[in-house]
């Protein structure tokens, strides 16, 4: 079961894209390309939709989106710092003016007191000016089960990224 509101969110990416003849492209480990399905679920997606990385080891986060070795093993890849350097990343290797990265830990295990299960960091990316920069950065800690954790993730990391497009 989708979270209802999804497609919704979904739509209003895309008539906001559309308008300003943008694209976006995503980087996503722990939800493991649910955001690219959901995004590619509407027709016509082509026009505003360029690419899509799942990143979900540290190899290939390294290796598709350049996040440095340090910043894996100095923060992790559950991090602010990961996951910024993920969403530069995707702007780097992609056509896309938007990106989203996220890195979270679903569960059921994998979680420490200091990183729980349910932990999701997020980033949001522009290309203004041929100058890539973060427009944020935030942490979640979401409620439930595997399924549930990455639901509420894609949710909010669309939600937060037409939230940003409005504010331009």
């Amino acid at each position: 079961m989708t979270h209802p509101d999804i497609s919704i969110i979904v739509e209003q990416l895309a008539e906001l894209l559309l308008k300003q003849q943008e694209k976006i492209a995503v980087a996503e480990s722990c939800t493991g390309g649910w955001i690219a399905k959901v995004l590619t679920d509407l027709s016509g997606s082509s026009e505003w939709f360029d690419r899509g990385f799942v990143t979900y080891s540290n190899k290939a986060k390294h290796e598709m989106l350049g996040v440095a070795d340090s910043t894996l093993q100095h923060y992790g890849a559950v991090s602010q710092q990961t996951v910024q350097e993920m969403a530069l990343g995707v702007l780097n290797n992609s056509d896309a003016d938007y990106s989203l990265s996220i890195s979270g830990i679903a569960g059921p295990g994998g979680g420490t007191k200091e990183k729980p299960v349910g932990l999701v960091w997020f980033a949001w990316a522009v290309n203004e000016n041929n100058a890539n920069k973060i427009l944020n950065a935030k942490e979640k800690i979401f409620a439930g089960d595997r399924n549930a954790v990455r639901e509420q993730a894609v949710f909010f990391a669309l939600n937060e990224l037409v939230e940003f497009i409005k504010l331009k």
